[in-house]
């Protein structure tokens, strides 16, 4: 409950501060932490719709100013100030925004220097009691900070936390933060980041999470960027990415971008500038799920900091002291994992003594290194000059030497520049004990280079060295971060399909990779490579060509009529997945030499498996006839009469690699080069659409096909989620449903079934959706009856099948899942015209997904 407003006066802040005996009430001199200030016109009201004074707001800040300084200390301090107060909404105050400190400023108030491109600026810093009184006494009420601190140096620290601003649109308020925050609160966890939330005081939400200071402030805006981008794709019609206003109509827009070294968040624990004295507030995760979570005042923050001591604690890493030279911050020096790792007195290797600072202008050196490397298994370091250190990765089968064969990277740690003319024996016991030569050395060109992501460059080596005995000196490679398993940070390193040009004089005829004894040896110590277990397919969501916003940011491809198909092959051969892992392969024997097509040892591939027709269209009827045939000589007659494709869209694992984590165009660029088409085309990879959305939608109608995918280009896969990067567009609605029940047929169809009742979940229920009894053969009926009739039950499964229709209805164990047409759905909410297409058993009924109300007509399929 708040406190009355009145509760606090000038008697009460001089408690709280521990004022000298004033002389006069409402102006007067006072000690604060032994230094003096002059306080004045306490009793002006600042926040006239609450009557909330200067002396109340003195007092609010002594009471929170232990938690504010933990979360304000050492950052530049901008501050907006109201100095005859904040106004009525019919004559708002006049604000003042301040970042330079002022000239009378007193002399003991903590500040530091900012170095601008033109200019510097000099800014205060929240760092004592006495700091925050003085900023009470010149009406500062909302308090900016970034997210990085100033060293014990006066240099800029790498950030310490991360923030998201969670701020609603019109339409929107604090309970549609709160859904995102939630949301986003899983997604954070699984990047090892701990969210706390923070009620911004105005309207929105912020969700602060702590940082051992590794990272840039551009690399955690890209971070951050990314999680927005993710959320907007998940949840279209709740978050948005973009700032611009006309998008973000009621939806919450999540703000990455105040993780920028230049962009400030207000202060947790600030007052807010607004008409009524609203605070930056934390909070806890079971207030968000509340039914309507609100801001919160001063009074009630004063008396939540009083029982509950400070929520965002845990979210700040603790401050330096005066004397231990900033001992507290994430280490700087770029070499301590390298010099840790040995010791000078027992190595040749270079040990410089000197720390390496973490950032070294922009782009650093551009000169390379590849060193042969017979430690406990032969491989070969790749080193690039960055940053005044030589960035690492270990390549047991070398640089790749054709485009069609990817090869693993492992980063490891940074080494000196030293290094990279390094050569000698390390002592056996040591780590990395064995020989050490260089392979190659030269300059590099660098293209592109997304810290921990992606790195493209081109390497111009020696033209004796080992780049151009195996093809040529000059070589583009990209590498490509793939997770990080074990402890170990993995890569694919790939050679550009697209080569420069080499120098004349630098092409040298092909050889081996390195001396072939030694690449022999090492390919027989390695393991053989771990083919991934069963991954559950990503799905698309249902949606029309108003659901992709930003349609140049999208893929298209076709949509085949058919089943989804989990590939995976290796050394143990071939097994192929449905997309409830129950295992096809026996029944698809002509894909069985898909391993022949892979330009890899392993590799786990999404697809899906088609029967095509006699004009070349696939034909979900046909392929039915192969469904449900089992292993034997009807198998083997159907490889002629009704022979299946593989149309192979996606790449999750490669080389026992997971590669879900990267973006769909880069997964698209990896599968071209794994994946060779099959010369009788029953295992094809077709390239997107090079085609607008438009373009793509008519292309597929034009075909007889059944829709199109549109899949976000820097989407990646998500195994067994429904996701909104990936969504569906189809020309014909379909359903999935379960069979509940079959009626007789009459006339023609006396001796069999004469329509089958269907129903679909709902609420942990099953709904009936009406009859279908159109769009069988003969052939489809007598088989329909006797899969049926082994599943016969006494009583329906379900309770609201009209009299009519279950008077004579003949009921099942639901367990059996079919797909439908159909043109919509009548006013009580059932199929109209629904039409069979054929049983789906690649599904079960949890499979499903249920109708929400009686008016949904999303096609779930």
């Amino acid at each position: 409950m708040p406190l009355p407003r009145r509760y606090w006066n000038p008697g009460d802040i001089r408690s709280r501060l521990g004022y000298m005996a004033p002389t006069r009430p409402l102006q007067q001199s006072v000690t604060v932490d032994g230094r003096t200030l002059r306080l004045s016109s306490l009793d002006k009201v600042l926040y006239p719709a609450t009557g909330t004074t200067k002396a109340e707001v003195l007092a609010y800040y002594a009471t929170v100013a232990p938690h504010l300084i933990r979360h304000a200390a050492d950052r530049p301090l901008t501050r907006k100030r109201w100095i005859d107060g904040v106004g009525t909404s019919q004559a708002p105050g006049q604000v003042f925004f301040q970042k330079n400190l002022d000239d009378n400023a007193p002399a003991w108030v903590p500040r530091n220097a900012v170095r601008h491109r033109d200019h510097t600026s000099v800014y205060p810093m929240a760092n004592d009691l006495a700091t925050l009184t003085w900023l009470g006494q010149i009406a500062a009420l909302e308090l900016h900070v970034p997210q990085w601190r100033f060293g014990a140096d006066g240099a800029a620290r790498n950030p310490d936390r991360l923030v998201l601003d969670l701020d609603p649109g019109d339409g929107a308020g604090l309970a549609e933060c709160a859904q995102v925050a939630l949301l986003a609160r899983p997604i954070l966890q699984g990047m090892g980041l701990e969210p706390f939330p923070v009620s911004s005081g105005s309207k929105g939400l912020h969700l602060y999470c702590a940082l051992d200071g590794r990272q840039t402030s551009s690399q955690v805006s890209a971070v951050a960027h990314e999680l927005a981008r993710a959320l907007e794709a998940d949840h279209p019609g709740l978050a948005v990415s973009d700032m611009k206003k006309a998008l973000r109509s009621g939806r919450v827009l999540v703000d990455w971008s105040q993780n920028s070294a230049t962009k400030t968040t207000v202060a947790p624990y600030s007052l807010r500038g607004a008409l009524t004295p609203t605070v930056a507030a934390p909070r806890s995760w079971e207030e968000l799920e509340a039914a309507e979570p609100e801001q919160l005042d001063h009074t009630e923050v004063m008396q939540r900091v009083e029982s509950l001591g400070d929520l965002l604690a845990p979210a700040t890493a603790p401050l330096a002291s005066d004397d231990d030279d900033g001992a507290d911050r994430a280490p700087s020096d770029r070499l301590s994992t390298y010099r840790g790792m040995r010791d000078a007195s027992r190595t040749p290797e270079p040990v410089p003594e000197e720390p390496v600072p973490r950032e070294v202008g922009p782009g650093g050196g551009a000169g390379f290194v590849i060193q042969e490397h017979h430690a406990r298994r032969l491989h070969w370091d790749f080193r690039l000059e960055r940053e005044g250190v030589l960035v690492s990765w270990a390549l047991p089968k070398g640089p790749p030497s054709t485009p069609q064969k990817n090869h693993l990277a492992v980063q490891t740690e940074d080494h000196p520049l030293e290094y990279g003319s390094f050569e000698g024996d390390i002592p056996a016991g040591e780590y990395g004990g064995g020989q050490v030569s260089v392979w190659d050395a030269g300059t590099y060109e660098l293209e592109k280079w997304r810290e921990g992501k992606e790195v493209i460059c081109t390497l111009h080596g020696r033209p004796d060295g080992g780049l151009a005995r195996a093809g040529a000196a000059t070589r583009r490679f990209a590498l490509i971060r793939t997770g990080g398993t074990k402890g170990k940070n993995t890569w694919l390193i790939h050679l550009m399909k697209d080569q420069p040009e080499p120098p004349d004089d630098a092409a040298l005829p092909a050889r081996a990779l390195a001396d072939p004894a030694l690449t022999d040896r090492a390919l027989a110590d390695e393991q053989p490579p771990k083919v991934t277990d069963f991954i559950p397919p990503m799905l698309a969501t249902p949606g029309t060509e108003r659901t992709v916003h930003d349609p140049e940011d999208w893929a298209y491809e076709l949509k085949w009529d058919g089943i989804r198909a989990i590939a995976t092959v290796g050394k143990g051969g071939l097994t192929l997945s449905s997309r409830n892992g129950i295992d096809i392969t026996a029944i698809y024997p002509e894909l069985g030499n898909l391993g022949d097509l892979l330009n890899a040892d392993s590799a786990v591939l999404d697809g899906e498996i088609v029967a095509l027709d006699a004009r070349g269209r696939p034909d979900f009827a046909l392929l039915q006839q192969r469904m449900t045939l089992t292993p034997g000589p009807e198998i083997e007659e159907a490889r002629t009469t009704t022979p299946v494709r593989l149309i192979v869209f996606d790449l999750l694992s490669l080389e026992g690699q997971d590669v879900t984590g990267l973006e769909y165009r880069q997964r698209r660029e990896l599968l071209g080069q794994a994946v060779d088409e099959a010369e009788d085309h029953h295992v094809q990879v077709p390239d997107s659409l090079d085609a607008t959305l438009e373009e793509a939608v008519e292309a597929s109608r034009q075909l007889g096909l059944e829709g199109i995918v549109a899949k976000r280009l820097s989407s990646d896969y998500q195994p067994g989620s429904r996701s909104s990067s990936w969504v569906k567009i189809k020309h014909l609605r379909t359903r999935e449903v379960v069979v509940v029940g079959w009626r007789p047929g009459k006339g023609g169809r006396a001796s069999t079934i004469g329509s089958l009742l269907v129903a679909v979940p709902h609420s942990g229920e099953l709904r009936y959706m009406g009859r279908v009894g159109s769009g069988f053969t003969d052939r489809d009926l007598r088989a329909a009856r006797t899969r049926l009739e082994r599943l016969a039950r006494s009583t329906p499964p379900l309770d609201d099948v009209p009299g009519a229709e279950a008077a004579d209805a003949h009921w099942v164990t639901p367990s059996q899942v079919a797909e439908v047409h159909y043109s919509g759905h009548t006013g009580g909410g059932r199929l109209r015209h629904p039409v069979w297409r054929g049983w789906r058993p690649d599904k079960t009924p949890t499979d499903i997904t249920g109708v929400t109300d009686i008016t949904d007509v999303t096609d779930e399929s």
